[in-house]
């Protein structure tokens, strides 16, 4: 008997228009032989599944299933392709848990801290993974550019401090354009990140866990046109990807270890992809950040990584459902 797979999409950020793209991929290469797969669009009109009809039925909220040709159906995994909230920041997490859904991202407080860019280099750093210096500011109790640099050295990466989608961000050069960074970030965000610039090398990784093991997918290096890896350089081709990256050995292992560290502190599930600076003066890497639903469209990141690893995405999507199924 075939799984019923709920591939999870949409979203109510500006990401899900990437959602879309990913969960699209993701779609084409599961192993339709083994699993029925049903595409659930998380929308701000509501929660939706397109028939093969093109009809729109309503997802029941009670126990998350649908009724298709006048039978009622239960899944038996969710598959989050949602970038952004609800399926990143753990409120879809925190709904599964409840109604007892398995799902394939990580649970409910990983992904809620990790939405969190402070509170997630914090608690990396806590656990020995090198991070910025940062500041974590309020909209309701604003710092006047004088006192972030009376903490902070310029240059700075001012973020919007939840999700990951790269819109909203700064690379700050000298003090007057502190100020205006600031009021772009907090348009995307109540709370904002204030980061000391680390130079060196770009890279991102991919870390899952398959049969109780945690593996390291081949690693990219990011280069870019812009001056930083911003929303622009990310999803619309103003950056290159290298991989694997053509690193020395030393820095690989550097990196590996980092990468794999990050991802049992955080009490990471399912595949997270981590992202690095690697100053050379230092031979040391910084932890930027972490994504726990990290895109899956043909060009992302995360399937590049699993071809330069020698799977293919349907091997690769049947481990992390398998994985999934298996800690029930």
């Amino acid at each position: 008997m075939k799984i019923k797979v709920a591939l999870v999409t949409g979203g109510l950020s500006s990401e899900a228009q990437i959602s879309y793209k990913s969960a699209k991929n993701v779609f084409t290469a599961l192993d339709k032989n083994s699993y029925d797969v049903y595409m659930i669009d998380i929308h701000p009109t509501g929660w939706w599944y397109e028939n093969e009809g093109g009809e729109e039925v309503a997802i029941d909220k009670s126990d998350f299933s649908i009724i298709e040709h006048g039978q009622k159906i239960n899944f038996d995994v969710a598959l989050m392709c949602i970038h952004g909230t609800p399926g990143e920041d753990g409120k879809m997490q925190g709904y599964f848990d409840l109604i007892g859904l398995p799902y394939t991202s990580c649970d409910t407080s990983t992904s809620a801290l990790t939405f969190n860019k402070r509170f997630t280099v914090a608690v990396a750093g806590f656990g020995g993974v090198g991070v910025a210096k940062s500041l974590h500011l309020f909209k309701e109790s604003p710092l006047s550019a004088t006192e972030i640099l009376a903490e902070l050295s310029l240059p700075v990466f001012v973020k919007p401090n939840n999700g990951g989608s790269s819109l909203g961000i700064s690379k700050v050069n000298v003090i007057n354009e502190l100020a205006p960074a600031l009021e772009k970030a907090f348009k995307e965000d109540t709370q904002v990140l204030v980061e000391e610039y680390i130079s060196g090398r770009e890279f991102t990784i991919g870390v899952f866990k398959s049969k109780g093991v945690t593996t390291v997918l081949p690693i990219t290096e990011i280069t870019t046109e812009n001056e930083f890896f911003d929303f622009e350089a990310k999803y619309q081709g103003k950056s290159k990807e290298i991989t694997p990256a053509l690193i020395s050995d030393k820095m690989k292992e550097e990196l590996t270890t980092a990468a794999k560290k990050a991802y049992v502190i955080l009490n990471c599930r399912g595949v997270v992809r981590i992202d690095f600076i690697y100053n050379e003066q230092q031979q040391k890497p910084y932890m930027l950040e972490v994504n726990t639903v990290p895109g899956q469209s043909d060009a992302s990141v995360i399937p590049q990584q699993v071809r330069a690893m020698g799977w293919t995405l349907t091997d690769f999507y049947g481990a992390i459902i398998q994985d999934t199924l298996a800690k029930q």
